[in-house]
C-alpha cells in the first residue's frame, strides 16, 4: 500500500479547534511576528473531518490566516511580499486541485452542475483579482484597498462553499468518493503548487 493510501485508511477526525489552530500555525511559520487574527468563521461541520471537504476547509483556514496577516503588514515589506506570493500560489493550486478532484465529478451530475459551475467561475474571478494586485506597487495607497476587495471576495467564496456547495455535493457522493477525492486533491495540490506562477495583469 502506498503512503497516500496508508494515510487515507488511518486518518481520523481532528477536533475543529485543533484543525483551525494548525492551519493558522502553518501561515504563521512564514512570518512569526505578523498577527493572524482571522476572527470568527462560518459554521461548518467539515472542519477537522478526514474527507475531501475537511481537507478543503483546512486550506480555507490557512488562506484566511494569510489574508489576515497580509492586511496587518505595511508598505512593500518583505513580509507582505512573502505572504502575498504564498497566498497566490496557495489559492491557485488549491482551486486547480479542487476543480480536478471535486468539481469535475460534481459537474457531471445534473443536480449539482450549477453549484460546480458557480464555484469554478469564482475561482477565475479570484485569479483576476490576484493578478491585478501582483501588477501593482504594494506600497501604493490603493494596494490595500484593492487587497481588501480580494479578501472580501475570497471569504465570501469559501463561506459559500462550506455552507452551501459542499452540502449539496455531499448528498451525491459515497464515502469511497470522498476518500478518493481527498487523495486526488492532495496529489494535484502538490503538483499544481510546484508549478504555480505569479501572473501580473492589470484589470480593465
Amino acid at each position: 500500500m502506498n503512503t497516500v493510501a496508508t494515510q487515507a485508511s488511518t486518518r481520523k477526525s481532528v477536533p475543529p479547534v485543533q484543525a483551525k489552530r494548525a492551519a493558522i500555525a502553518k501561515a504563521k511559520a512564514l512570518a512569526a511576528n505578523v498577527p493572524a487574527h482571522i476572527g470568527s468563521t462560518p459554521a461548518t461541520r467539515y472542519r477537522g473531518n478526514p474527507d475531501i471537504f475537511g481537507r478543503l476547509v483546512e486550506d480555507h483556514d490557512h488562506h484566511r490566516a494569510l489574508l489576515a496577516m497580509i492586511a496587518a503588514t505595511q508598505g512593500h515589506s518583505p513580509e507582505r511580499e512573502r505572504l502575498f506570493v504564498e497566498l497566490v500560489k496557495e489559492v491557485k493550486s488549491h482551486a486547480a486541485a479542487e476543480e480536478q478532484a471535486l468539481w469535475s465529478s460534481v459537474m457531471r451530475n445534473p443536480e449539482t452542475t450549477d453549484e460546480a459551475r458557480h464555484a469554478v467561475a469564482e475561482h477565475k474571478e479570484l485569479d483576476e483579482l490576484m493578478a491585478d494586485l501582483a501588477a501593482r506597487d504594494m506600497a501604493s495607497p490603493g494596494w490595500l484597498r484593492r487587497f481588501a476587495k480580494l479578501r472580501e471576495e475570497y471569504l465570501h467564496h469559501v463561506g459559500e462553499e462550506e455552507q452551501e456547495q459542499f452540502l449539496a455535493a455531499e448528498e451525491h457522493l459515497s464515502e469511497n468518493d470522498l476518500r478518493h477525492m481527498r487523495e486526488v486533491f492532495n496529489r494535484r495540490k502538490e503538483q499544481e503548487k510546484a508549478e504555480a506562477t505569479i501572473e501580473k495583469k492589470l484589470s480593465q
